[in-house]
């Protein structure tokens, strides 16, 4: 039988990595002998009897020594803490993810973060700095993790290799780039935020591995964080490459991204496949900041489900064929599927929803022989607080989340108004919400300006009825973006509600105020603006020149709105939410509001 001692130094040997920096992942981990544990060779009856039950199994399989594997996988937690509603029962939060995560474990499961772990959080998450998400994920994993800090402090060529029994592993989103570099890199590795400490005196950051092939450094060109790692499991080598969404640039603001260029998902991703097959690994998962959608179903993969949409099928369709799972995200969605590549190799694909209300369960076999996997299937399943393994939450977890919400109460809970009725950000055939118009009637008001703008993509939450506290408009607006007030041109306003359609993977239509349009959608692309006309009625004149506010996201040409870029004598205003509190608490109580027509659709 192959010792693991063995195997690890030929796949270090292919590495080239030389006695010292193997003497310095030995020091990070101890004994590499002790660190792995016997080989346990099961018979191949219970193996097959297991066979039956994958959705997909290789051409060429027959029956022989196999390894199964267990990915359990979580995209677009978002810091969400705390239950959720979900078809109108409880659902998700870290106590009951915990307790749904830690029962379908087993020795051989690695759990699989795939992206905006933080970013949009609610109040108990956001306020510390998201510093309470990352704690969560650390108490997920195993005794053979360790600060990613260490690793990133290791040689690049040993990174892959650092914690190859570290049941853990994240990759990035667009809203880890929310704050820019520099704080994805402390939260992730550690040190204080200037506004803390919070829960902890000194934060050591994530206890676990983070990888993205994606995002490189244009001063170096190298990656960001490690591209891929390279996991032991029962002798078989598996890698997980990272990647995040391409387009990222467009939808965070610029200065999230300063100093970062993201290359091609599919192009990143191969590279680092090859890198992978010199090292002698053929199993091989991408963690994938990006989705589609398809019609959801319970239960293993169904080969004969619902085509998926959406982009990440032209990603797909260009993957190496060494590439078997691509676990998504983004999108918000459910995805089960195997999705063909340009050779027709199909490739399992998963999402499981967000905010922690699911989690996809991935069962993979493993051929000895060929080091490849050879089977796969998977499941998405509800994280349900009412039933199964959510009614027993875990307790340490539970105890982490009463400590952050013990830490935000006094601000969360201060009631800030009235509300009359409930304010939903859903929006009419035009474009139009009525949450979306008091937001940008607050940002108007609260920089005298005479027409102001919300991009629908920074408002994250509805508005119910009654008592509104200061945590849920936090929950609404928690980006904290600083309003931003700046001249237009008439003619630049036209450009910039035309740029609502164009350069877009989907229409993004801004919440107005102080300003009422029309739009044909059966007119080109680039001409779709029918008429625009002012607060009091009188049509926009491409050559007048007009005080216009938007957020510093839009302000810096987000979401493709670069003509905001263009805009002149600008001044910094307050935070976007410190507007609309200031502006609630002026309105008579109840306060309300209401789709008006300032947006009209003509066809």
């Amino acid at each position: 039988m192959r010792t693991r001692i063995l195997d690890w130094l030929f796949a270090a040997t292919l590495a080239g990595i030389a006695a010292p920096a193997i003497a310095q992942v030995q020091a990070e981990h101890g004994s590499i002998e002790q660190d792995y544990r016997e080989e346990r060779l099961e018979g191949l009856q219970a193996r097959q009897q297991a066979a039956q039950r994958r959705s997909w199994r290789a051409p060429d399989w027959r029956p022989e020594p196999v390894v199964s594997i267990n990915l359990l996988s979580v995209n677009d937690f978002h810091g969400q803490l705390s239950p959720r509603a979900v078809a109108g029962r409880p659902a998700g939060g870290a106590a009951v993810l915990a307790a749904y995560l830690k029962a379908a474990s087993n020795e051989s499961t690695l759990i699989v973060l795939d992206g905006d772990q933080v970013g949009a959080s609610p109040p108990n998450s956001a306020l510390l700095e998201d510093e309470p998400t990352i704690s969560f994920f650390n108490l997920l994993a195993n005794p053979h993790c360790r600060p990613f800090s260490r690793q990133m402090q290791m040689p690049r060529s040993v990174q892959p290799f650092a914690q190859q029994r570290c049941n853990l592993i994240g990759t990035l989103g667009n809203h880890e780039f929310d704050d820019g570099r520099s704080e994805l890199l402390r939260l992730h590795t550690g040190g204080n935020h200037r506004k803390g400490p919070f829960l902890e005196d000194e934060w050591e950051g994530a206890r676990f591995p983070m990888v993205s092939s994606n995002v490189i450094d244009q001063t170096t060109g190298d990656s960001l964080l490690p591209p891929y790692s390279i996991y032991y499991r029962e002798g078989v080598r598996i890698g997980v490459i990272g990647a995040v969404l391409k387009d990222t640039p467009s939808i965070v603001s610029p200065s999230g991204v300063a100093g970062l260029r993201f290359i091609d998902e599919a192009d990143a991703i191969n590279q680092s496949v090859a890198e992978l097959r010199r090292h002698g690994v053929r199993a091989i998962v991408v963690a994938l900041h990006q989705g589609g959608q398809q019609t959801s179903y319970e239960g293993p993969t169904q080969p004969e489900a619902d085509t998926v949409t959406g982009p990440i099928v032209d990603i797909v369709k260009r993957l190496d064929d060494d590439v078997d799972v691509v676990i998504s995200g983004h999108a918000h969605g459910f995805t089960n599927a195997l999705v063909p590549n340009a050779n027709g190799k199909p490739i399992l694909v998963t999402q499981a929803f967000s905010a922690g209300t699911a989690y996809s369960d991935i069962e993979l076999v493993v051929s000895r022989r060929s080091r490849d996997i050879v089977e796969k299937s998977a499941a998405v399943h509800t994280t349900w607080a009412d039933q199964g393994a959510g009614l027993v939450p875990d307790a340490e977890v539970a105890t982490l989340v009463a400590q952050a919400d013990a830490r935000v109460k006094p601000l969360v809970e201060r009631v800030v108004g009235l509300a009359q009725g409930a304010l939903s950000r859903s929006e009419t055939p035009a474009g139009e919400s009525a949450l979306g118009n008091l937001i940008a009637d607050a940002q108007r008001v609260a920089t005298d300006a005479q027409i102001s703008f919300m991009n629908p993509g920074g408002i994250r939450a509805d508005l119910d009825s009654g008592e509104v506290t200061w945590g849920e408009l936090f929950a609404i607006q928690p980006f904290a973006n600083d309003l931003v007030s700046m001249d237009l041109t008439g003619a630049q306003l036209k450009t910039m509600l035309e740029q609502q359609w164009s350069g877009q993977s989907y229409a993004r239509l801004l919440k107005p105020s102080g300003i009422q349009y029309s739009w044909s959608a059966s007119r080109p692309v680039g001409n779709r603006v029918v008429e625009m006309r002012d607060a009091t009625g009188a049509l926009i004149n491409p050559a007048a020149t007009y005080r216009v506010t938007v957020n510093s996201f839009l302000a810096g040409g987000g979401d493709n709105f670069t003509v905001l870029t263009e805009g002149t004598n600008r001044v910094v205003g307050p935070v976007d939410l410190d507007a609309l509190v200031d502006y609630i608490e002026s309105l008579p109580q109840p306060f309300g509001a209401a789709v008006e027509g300032r947006i009209q659709r003509v066809d």
